[in-house]
């Protein structure tokens, strides 16, 4: 059974040791192997949110669920991250600073069960692919929700300060966009 507080203790136990980084990985793949289980715990996705299961000075644990075919623009966290999928697919774009703003530096897709350390220095979007929900515990080594972080427009790639509620409002607008395009199809249109 996945348990919220005993995970945030296990995620405390492993940032104490040597590779915090590594610990942390290895935590999350245990994890989101017992995938049904974190549903149990957290409820079955329906709709896109960024949920806070625990948020300290040290860490902070997210149950991050992606709506059908949305996209978040580039930003960092300037701290260690890792992302364990419990459900879809997240696909992520690695970018580099680059004057004026920034380009692509690789990328990687992560499924059902996988696990994913995000670096200190790394810049990344998401998306999610799919045309179902992808869902995603998301730990942080650090104090997510107030830390200073960027974000970049995602037309121009301008750098500006992250805003938190920037972000929750895209997850609004992909859930909006996710519930039209659904009352369209049940509508009979294409």
């Amino acid at each position: 059974m996945f348990e919220i507080e005993q995970f945030v203790a296990d995620c405390h136990t492993a940032l104490g040791e040597t590779q915090p980084s590594l610990a942390l990985k290895e935590l999350l793949e245990r994890t989101v192997e017992r995938d049904r289980d974190i549903v149990a715990a957290v409820g079955e996705p329906a709709g896109a949110d960024l949920t806070v299961l625990h948020a300290a000075a040290d860490l902070t644990v997210l149950n991050a669920v992606w709506a059908p075919r949305m996209n978040l623009y580039p930003h960092n966290h300037n701290m260690l991250a890792v992302i364990g999928i419990y459900g879809g697919q997240e696909d992520n774009t690695f970018w580099r600073r680059q004057a004026p703003g920034l380009v692509v530096n690789g990328g990687t897709e992560l499924h059902v069960r996988d696990a994913a350390i995000l670096g200190p220095n790394v810049i990344h979007s998401v998306a999610n692919p799919r045309r179902a929900y992808t869902a995603a515990i998301h730990v942080y080594a650090g104090d997510y929700l107030h830390a200073e972080r960027s974000e970049w427009d995602p037309e121009t790639l301008e750098e500006r300060p992250f805003d938190f509620e920037n972000a929750r409002r895209v997850f609004a607008d992909a859930n909006a966009a996710w519930q039209r395009e659904q009352a369209t199809l049940g509508a009979g249109g294409r």
